[in-house]
């Protein structure tokens, strides 16, 4: 029996519908079969003889999805793995976009970052005893044969050369395309997810990420990628097509970024910061920003080498999980350090734990993040007399409110009912930039203060269209030094602001779904719940809902599957003590569930007990909120919480 009709058999023996399987087998003959895959055959073949059903299933039943800019996933064998081909015919479709994009332009150049990452296969997926074309694969390897496909189709590439020290953030990135002024850009990057993914996120000549309906014409003609053109790394760089980066860009970022200094520099050994990049790019942006606005960082040693197997990382390499600044938050006890600094391993996202001036350390929630540097950004622009005549705060719609109230109470205008993502923010400033508005809000780039997100995303300028982790590690550090020398911790600081504003509590629950049958019961989650919304969550009536798909909404008509995926999101709304949102991660396989609960400002004569008492009051919805939605949510596919 040949190797696909055993395939054939064995696909039998599984539960899955059969356009699946005849899907699955359609791609698994041609990876069989074509020369073009010879490379993985015998690895397939094991696979094959080791009955692994279920992940050849999984591997083959699709190609992995573009998305709204790009592929990320596990690497592997099989058209639902990230490997040179997808990867390669990714940047085809690219290729062809920005050929369509820029009819007229004679030269087309695009920009190239990679992280730190490298396959090692540590789940044990594959034979380690036969060849096995991804083993070892390298983010560089990757964007070396991204650029070798750019190349393939006469588009010049600007890459890191191969003996450079130094690496690329995603914000750096950013601000490379547009300081080149190129027509696009790359990025080989899975941020934090495990070891043994990767991804390919692709930008516009604005820096940013494409929206609908922009991406969406990408991504058709990345789906209709039949053949990629390719020249050897040899022949491009002969050619003239590949061009190493100098130092000039990276320079003229670092630049930027320390320009966004709100106060005094700190005297000798005024404060200390720890920064650790958890084993990512940043200590080659953050730490050097950090370092020249005169913080001089202590770095956490055991976690500044680049590694992409993040070995001295506890969980996540994501400054998100407290648990991954444990060795930070030791080095800062032992130092007597006054806040903790960490960027995720591609150096857009910061994190951050701060002292309580108890020996103790507070790690602050992404939420957290935005309403400090919201509120710290606009009043020392206020005290200087430098706030603009329209400052106008970019936020998303899962973002905490207490952004909202923190800005309007200095005049800004806020953006907070964007999609997730940070390329909506992007667009915020684009549309800003070009026409002077965006909806109902008025104002030009110059007016902008900061765009922020609840997952550690923050961007301190416009010339940058990404979040940014430079920057923000810089305005966490004098936020810091700014309490430092009021004689208050951040603690007590933010304690402060919830007072004056209201206090807020946000919560984020995963309800994880794994596989093809996990994305089905996603699915059918999601559609049960957009038709049969709960009346009622956690005892508290259900006053509002809303499905950002509707078509006849606030979002009006839909500009294709990307912005159907993009705009897959419910809200719940409560009164105005709370408000849920349910969205499918696009990068991960759950489904996120955002709570929050909140009250007003305390009433000036208002004890310290009525105080405390109000936020456990506050904390205990939220809980309660996010326990019963959960159960509703699984209820509805016939699921119980695990």
């Amino acid at each position: 029996m040949s190797p696909l009709e055993q395939a054939t058999e064995g696909f039998r023996t599984i539960e899955a519908d059969s356009a699946t399987k005849e899907k699955a087998l359609h791609y698994l003959r041609e990876w069989l079969t074509l020369d073009s895959y010879s490379a993985y055959r015998s690895q397939l073949e094991w696979l094959i003889q080791e009955k692994q059903w279920l992940g050849l299933l999984d591997r083959f039943y699709q190609v992995l999805p573009f998305g709204t800019g790009g592929r990320r996933g596990a690497v592997g064998v099989g058209p639902n793995r990230m490997n040179l081909w997808t990867l390669g015919a990714s940047v085809q479709g690219h290729c062809e976009y920005l050929k369509e994009r820029f009819p007229n332009e004679r030269q087309l150049h695009v920009a190239l970052a990679y992280d730190v990452r490298g396959f090692r296969d540590r789940g044990k997926k594959y034979n380690p005893h036969l060849p096995n074309p991804v083993l070892g694969l390298s983010s560089r390897d990757f964007a070396k044969h991204a650029a070798s496909v750019y190349a393939g189709n006469g588009i010049h590439a600007h890459i890191l050369a191969d003996d450079s020290t130094r690496l690329l953030s995603t914000p750096e990135l950013s601000f490379t395309i547009r300081y080149l002024k190129c027509h696009g850009g790359l990025n080989v990057s899975a941020s934090h997810n495990p070891p043994d993914d990767n991804g390919g996120k692709f930008y516009d000549e604005r820096g940013g990420q494409p929206v609908a309906p922009e991406d969406q014409l990408m991504s058709d003609l990345v789906d209709e990628v039949a053949t990629i053109k390719s020249l050897a790394w040899s022949d491009a760089l002969r050619g003239g097509k590949i061009h190493f980066l100098d130092d000039a860009p990276h320079r003229a970022y670092v630049d930027l970024c320390t320009k966004q200094s709100l106060i005094s520099p700190p005297k000798f050994d005024e404060i200390r910061v720890v920064f650790t990049p958890l084993h990512g790019v940043g200590g080659m942006q953050a730490f050097e920003v950090l370092d020249k606005a005169g913080f001089r960082p202590i770095p956490v040693a055991e976690q500044m080498e680049p590694n992409g197997q993040f070995p001295n990382v506890t969980k996540s390499p994501n400054p998100e999980v407290p648990e991954s600044l444990d060795r930070a938050i030791a080095t800062a006890k032992d130092r007597n350090a006054d806040i903790v600094l960490a960027t995720d391993p591609d150096a857009d996202r910061i994190g951050g734990a701060t002292a309580d001036g108890q020996g103790g350390f507070r790690v602050l929630t992404g939420n957290e993040i935005c309403a400090l540097l919201t509120h710290f950004k606009l009043s020392q622009l206020t005290a200087q007399h430098r706030l603009p005549s329209s400052p106008i705060v970019v936020t998303t719609e899962v973002t905490t409110r207490l952004v909202t109230r923190v800005a309007r109470h200095f005049g800004a205008q806020v953006v907070n009912n964007l999609l997730v993502g940070f390329k909506f923010i992007a667009e915020v400033l684009w549309q800003l930039e070009h026409s002077g508005r965006y909806e109902d809000v008025k104002g030009a780039q110059a007016d902008f203060i900061l765009g922020c997100e609840e997952s550690h995303g923050i961007l301190a300028m416009p010339q940058i269209r990404d979040k940014d982790g430079a920057a923000a590690a810089l305005l966490l550090a004098e936020l810091t030094l700014d309490c430092k020398r009021l004689g208050v911790t951040v603690g007590q600081h933010l304690d402060g602001l919830y007072r004056q504003f209201g206090y807020f509590k946000n919560a984020l629950a995963n309800i994880v779904m794994t596989g093809i049958e996990g994305k089905q019961q996603m699915e059918k989650m999601l559609e049960r719940l957009r038709r049969e919304p709960p009346k009622s969550i956690g005892g508290m009536p259900t006053t509002g809902f809303e499905d950002l798909r509707d078509e006849h909404g606030r979002m009006g008509p839909l500009k294709g599957a990307t912005d159907a995926a993009s705009r897959n999101v419910l809200l719940f709304h409560l009164g105005d003590q709370a408000r849920i949102a349910l969205r499918p991660s696009g990068t991960e396989p759950k489904a996120k569930v955002y709570v929050e609960s909140c009250c007003p400002p305390v009433a000036a004569n208002a004890s310290a007990n009525e105080w405390q008492k109000t936020c456990r009051e506050v904390d205990e919805l939220a809980s309660r909120l996010s326990a019963d939605f959960q159960r509703l949510a699984l209820g509805a596919i016939g699921l119980g919480p695990s």
